[in-house]
Parts: structure tokens; sequence; C-alpha cells
């Protein structure tokens, strides 16, 4: 099984993840992992601080000479503003001391006033550090080796934009992993032409009121072999494994397999994908998406399908929202922290990583092998066999 950790804090020195379970030689490169990175920085209405986010990887572990080594993989992504701020040098110093200026306005929407209550914190940075977005870098790291794994078992997961704010996508086209460079040249990275103009409009109004918007996006696995994902137990059904893996993303709302929600208005006879027999292709086939690609927990072969909602950010560029000062207990609005209008764009990549680290964990479950080439031979072996 692939298991991985992330640590580190949004102004702090570096965030840093483990990833435990990859095969040995399996190929990777900084270039690989940044090149992931630079897309989580992609998007209309994104903040001044990824103008000069460099996200400087470093591979502490677990690869020599371009391959993995069957052991840990450790990467450090450098935080470029703590290297070059005596403001954070001294904010996030790890020695003993104290801030001369605590942040006791807790943001509504945000993990601060809960997260002040449960640890016991007078200072809402105790909590926001870690709870920041930002985290999810790390994230994307680690998934770019999940991305690299699952291409060699012939898996390739993208996403695009299909709601921003009010405006929804009206094409029912959905792009293949050929389409990924189009999706990513959007400015909101929307596949749908007519829509992208509308979703950059609704960025700019609401960035004239200082206001955010949120959305929601369509994550797609192509390629994922039948068998991921198990019936026999509810913390092995591949649905409720990507459900919880989605929305652990910060300011993830909802999350929907296929089409959850539409079908749930039907009848029976009309919910469910037909199953019929390709002779040409050996293999059996459902007529229709609408299970999003997984029956019963386990994924059947077809288009795995997900959908991500994400609600408007939370901290504004007008502060408006009414809060309480936890240290006077009078009424004031929350502080404003550096922000975006939105970043839903970004939260697909982040969205992509989440899949590709379920997937790439269920088969490695699945299929096994101590080496890529084990993986592999596995793989082929099962999918021979069907």
């Amino acid at each position: 099984m692939l298991r991985f950790l992330t640590a580190g804090e949004s102004h702090g020195p570096a965030l840093v993840v483990i990833v435990e379970g990859l095969p040995a030689g399996l190929p990777i490169t900084v270039e690989d992992i940044q090149a992931e990175l630079a897309r989580r920085r992609l998007g209309y209405g994104r903040g001044p601080r990824m103008r000069f986010e460099a996200d400087e990887v470093t591979l502490i572990g677990g690869v020599r000479h371009g391959r993995t080594l069957g052991s840990p993989v450790a990467i450090q992504v450098a935080n470029t503003e703590w290297q070059r701020s005596d403001k954070w040098h001294a904010e996030m110093s790890a020695a003993p001391g104290r801030t001369a200026k605590p942040l006791t306005q807790p943001r509504p929407g945000h993990a601060d006033l809960a997260g002040m209550q449960k640890y016991g914190f007078t200072d809402a940075r105790d909590v926001l550090e870690r709870a920041s977005a930002r985290e999810t870098a790390a994230r994307v790291a680690a998934g770019a080796l999940a991305k690299a794994l699952l291409g060699h078992l012939g898996v390739q997961v993208l996403s695009h934009v299909v709601q921003m704010g009010p405006v929804v996508a009206k094409s029912t086209e959905r792009p293949t992993p050929a389409d990924l460079e189009r999706v990513d040249a959007s400015e909101v990275r929307c596949f749908d032409p007519d829509a992208e103009g509308a979703m950059i409009d609704e960025i700019k109004a609401a960035a004239r009121d200082g206001d955010s918007l949120g959305g929601v996006v369509e994550v797609l696995a192509y390629g994922v072999p039948v068998g991921l994902g198990s019936h026999v137990h509810w913390d092995r059904k591949l649905d409720g494994l990507l459900a919880q893996a989605l929305m652990s993303i910060q300011a993830v709302k909802g999350v929907e397999i296929g089409e959850g929600f539409e079908v749930a208005g039907r009848r029976g006879s009309a919910a469910h994908d037909p199953i019929h027999w390709d002779a040409e292709a050996r293999a059996y086939r459902r007529g229709s998406a609408l299970a999003g690609g997984i029956e019963g927990g386990i994924s059947t072969g077809e288009l795995l399908v997900a959908r991500v909602a994400m609600k408007p950010l939370a901290t504004l560029n007008r502060p408006v929202l009414a809060t309480v000062d936890v240290e006077t207990k009078e009424a004031t609005v929350s502080f404003k922290e550096r922000t975006d209008v939105t970043a839903v764009p970004a939260m697909g990549v982040v969205a992509e990583t989440m899949v590709a680290l379920v997937l790439a964990t269920e088969a490695a479950r699945k299929f096994g092998g101590d080496s890529l080439d084990e993986m592999v031979r596995n793989r082929d072996a099962f999918v021979a066999q069907l």
C-alpha cells in the first residue's frame, strides 16, 4: 500500500512529504515534480503569492540516479517567501518565544476558532498556518509520484472546471488525456470555450467587489482497470476512499461520483449503466457512465468520474465577515490574510492528486510487487485473464 504524510506550515521554511510503498525502479525526477507543482499555481483569479512561489523541490531520499529504490521517498518543497522575509523568520521561528502580535479575530469559514478551542491556543496563527491550502503543495508533490506509477499501469488522471460561481459549462464533451495541454492553457482550466469567457467575467466582477468565488471541477481517470477497491468492507470501497480523499482538500464541501445527485431523481430503470459484451475487445462494457466507473465499491474498467465542489474562499479582500475578538469578546470583522478571488482551477490539480494517490494505493494493493517491472507484470497477467 502507498502511504504519505505531509508536514510544514504555510509561512514556514518548507513543506515536507514522505511517500512509502512505491515500488523500486519507478523513474522520477525533480523536474517531474516541479511540473505538477507549476500546474497547481494555474488559474485566473489567483493572488500575488502565486507570482513569487517558486516551489523549490529537493529529493531528500528514496531516489537514486532518477529511479525509486523501494524505500520511502522524502521530498522537500522550500518556501521561497520564508527564505527572503525577516518577518516570517521571526513569526514562524521554532525557537522558544512568542509573537508580538497574536491574531485574535478568528475568520469565519476557516479552522481558526474551532482549532483554537480544540488545542487551547490564543493565537489563530497556531491553527491557520497548518490549515492553509498551501499544504496541498506537498500533496501535489506526492501525487506526481502516484501519477508516474499509474502511467506505467495505463492510467491517466486529469481535471477540468465545469462551474465557476453561477456560471456552468454547458458542453457535455469531456477532455481526454490528449486534451490536457488545452485544458491547462485555459485561464480557468475550462474545456468549454463558450463558458470560459463568462467564468473570467464572473471572477473579474467578484474581484471588483473584493469578494470570492467557489465552483466545481470534474476529475477523470482513464484506463482504470477492473478490480480496484472492494465490496467486502466499508473502508475498502473505492468510491468511499475517493470521497474521503477529495473531501480532505481545503474548502471542498461536496463530492459526487458519476451522476450521483442527478440519478437520485430518476427511477431505477433509468438510473444504471447497462452491460454488454464487446466481442471485438473481448471485454464487458457499460453503455453509459452514470455510476462513474465504480459499482459496489469496485472499479468497473470504465471511465472514472468524480466531481468536487469548492466553497468560495472565506478570506476576502474586503473584510466584511463578522467575528468576535477572542481576547476582548467584542464584535469585529475577520482579519485579511493574503487571498485569491478563486482557487477552483488550482483545486482541480489537487483533486487529480488525491484521486491519483487513491488509485495508486489500490493498484499497489491489488497487483503488489517490490519492483515496477513486477507490478506491471502482475497487472498485465490480471487483465489478460479477464
